[in-house]
């Protein structure tokens, strides 16, 4: 039986190659046919299309880009800036009460009271501690060179101490020298390298809540443009095809507004949680911090005067300031606060301390040191150590309640953000499908 291959090898040999395949799609689509393409409906209409999705689309991703950067900060301003400031203010605090306790057990002849003993121990326990804590921030080079020259100078000055302590046990006056050396090297090197850190913490906090309170202006601007673009497509499709409503492009308009909306309300629920922690935790937590700071140094300058048996000079001085600026933060701080009852009591104990400073003063200049020791350090509830003592534990319950403020306040304004970003994302695709949806029928029309 033959086969009939003249119909098989003519179509073989009449398939076209590809340049020639190549030539004939640019005879059918020449210049002309291409401009009047792109001047007809349906292009235009294809043009309308692709901008309104990419400006959906475009608005989205700005969107969940800023959201995601903001809760970012929030996030590191909870579980990073603001544990390390904390720490911060712990170590200069501990150093302040480490050097206001090794003077108060000084004032004790012979082997000091246990109590008073364990409370210079655990001062200095607790600034070794915030040193090796704060040793794992991930910080500059600067604060690194802080740290590492306070946790040098903090051994000389237990050495000093205790060569202190060694001479006051034995009755020797030079004890008294080795004292104010390490007091000396405690105010003029020690304290101020923790203050330059703690204000580094301090600022980072500040910077993040200033920038966070700043509208997201991109997230902002972005919708509005789309939504803009939206209403000018559609009127322009009213006069066009005499319709009034487009469906599609009506619950893209939805959607994107839908879009805004949650983002303008997200984003001012943060921005006020925002504000709230600064104002009622960060700012009340830093005056009290202030507070509890120049107390230890009203104490230490006080321990010293007498460590010294000295009437007047400078440690009179750097006592009354020290109190006045204590009694000023606490008389002007707001009485809405969540912890002014603990301010109330910080402000009763600083009035009696300053009365037992008076009388202490009035037994040194009669010469009564023994008497003067007891009202500083004795167990006298109207004493200077006694109210001394309730001063600084009020000052630091305080300080615990307005960093809890401060931390809630951060933890608010996170969770506010927490949907909004892949939110975002789900609603600038939604609109562009529905803008696919709204216009598909135009373009249906032209077949």
């Amino acid at each position: 039986m033959e086969v009939d291959t003249t119909q098989t090898r003519y179509r073989l040999d009449d398939e076209p190659s590809a340049p020639a395949a190549v030539a004939f799609v640019h005879k059918r689509l020449d210049a002309t046919d291409l401009h009047a393409f792109i001047r007809s409906s349906p292009a235009k209409l294809i043009a309308l299309g692709l901008l309104l999705a990419a400006l959906c689309l475009l608005a989205g991703a700005v969107t969940a880009t800023a959201v995601s950067s903001r809760q970012h900060s929030l996030d590191y301003l909870l579980n990073t800036a603001e544990p390390d400031a904390n720490l911060a203010q712990s170590l200069y605090t501990s150093l302040s009460m480490t050097d206001a306790a090794a003077g108060t057990a000084f004032l004790s002849s012979g082997l000091e009271p246990t109590s008073v003993r364990e409370r210079y121990y655990q001062a200095l326990g607790e600034a070794s501690a915030d040193l090796v804590a704060q040793s794992n921030s991930a910080d500059d080079a600067p604060d690194s060179q802080l740290r590492t020259r306070i946790a040098t100078g903090l051994p000389i000055y237990a050495g000093l101490v205790e060569t202190a302590r060694a001479n006051n046990r034995d009755d020797h006056s030079v004890g008294a020298a080795y004292l104010s050396e390490a007091s000396h090297l405690m105010r003029t090197t020690m304290l101020p390298e923790a203050a330059e850190l703690q204000q580094h913490r301090s600022d980072a906090i500040i910077a993040t809540q200033r920038n966070h309170v700043r509208p997201p202006w991109s997230a902002i601007l972005l919708p509005l443009v789309a939504l803009a673009a939206l209403v000018a497509v559609q009127l322009y499709l009213a006069r066009r095809w005499r319709r009034v409503f487009n469906l599609g492009l009506l619950l893209t308009s939805v959607t994107v507004v839908s879009l805004l909306t949650w983002t303008v309300l997200a984003g001012s629920i943060s921005a006020v949680s925002t504000t709230e922690a600064r104002d009622n935790g960060m700012v009340p937590a830093t005056e009290l911090t202030q507070s509890r700071i120049q107390v230890e140094r009203a104490r230490a300058a006080e321990t010293l005067k007498l460590v010294r048996r000295q009437v007047g000079g400078d440690y009179d001085r750097n006592y009354d300031d020290a109190t006045t600026k204590v009694a000023q933060l606490l008389n002007q701080y707001p009485r809405r606060a969540t912890d002014f009852s603990d301010v109330s009591t910080a402000r009763a104990a600083l009035v009696r301390w300053r009365e037992a400073h008076q009388r202490m003063n009035d037994a040194l200049a009669r010469g009564d040191f023994p008497g003067a020791d007891a009202i500083a350090v004795g167990p006298d509830p109207t004493g200077a150590a006694v109210n001394v003592d309730t001063l600084d534990h009020a000052l630091g319950n305080g300080i615990a309640e307005t960093r809890n403020t401060l931390r809630a306040g951060i933890f608010d304004a996170a969770r506010a953000l927490d949907l909004l970003a892949p939110g975002a994302l789900a609603l600038s695709v939604l609109a562009a499908a529905f803008v696919v949806l709204g216009l598909w029928p135009r373009l249906r029309e032209y077949r």
